[in-house]
């Protein structure tokens, strides 16, 4: 249930509204990260002890905790209150949650400029085409390997041929 300031104020007291008047919305987007975190501290001892406090009640009205207890605590006041602190812890909550959605925002940004700056700085690449038809036809080289008669031999059969038949005849 959402609570006014004045209520709160009313609720609480001096000292218990001084600490949950920070989480307010003016005073909350001021406070730098460490703050938050002693503020959301505070709040949930804060917030413990009245869970802790309606806890004992609610076992000394069944009949099992100690009797002062029961006196000591009254049930609706002491839930609003916690209710008040919890209100409070959730804004300080959502708060801290901002701030390190926007420092993440912004080291992500960092890291895509440096990004687009490395991209920028590489030299273009520009690979060919390959073969056109403006290039003509292009040879294909012999999948063969060099197989005949060595340079040496060249003519040295037809040499021999002409020496026996040379003999023959004369």
């Amino acid at each position: 249930m959402p609570t006014t300031q004045r209520e709160e104020r009313t609720l609480l007291g001096h000292d218990g509204f001084a600490l949950v008047a920070p989480s307010h919305h003016p005073a909350i987007a001021s406070l730098p990260a460490e703050e938050l975190r002693a503020l959301a501290t505070r709040l949930r001892t804060e917030h413990a002890k009245l869970r802790d406090l309606i806890r004992e009640g609610k076992r000394a009205r069944r009949g099992k905790g100690e009797a002062r207890a029961a006196a000591g605590a009254e049930a609706g006041k002491a839930t609003r209150r916690k209710q008040v602190y919890a209100a409070a812890l959730k804004r300080v909550n959502k708060r801290f949650e901002e701030l390190t959605h926007e420092r993440r925002r912004a080291e992500h940004r960092a890291a895509l400029k440096a990004a687009l700056a490395r991209r920028q700085a590489q030299r273009a690449q520009h690979p060919s085409s390959g073969f056109g038809a403006r290039d003509g036809m292009r040879s294909k080289a012999s999948g063969k390997g060099a197989r005949g008669v060595h340079g040496a031999r060249i003519g040295s059969v037809s040499a021999q041929n002409r020496r026996a038949q040379a003999a023959r005849d004369g």
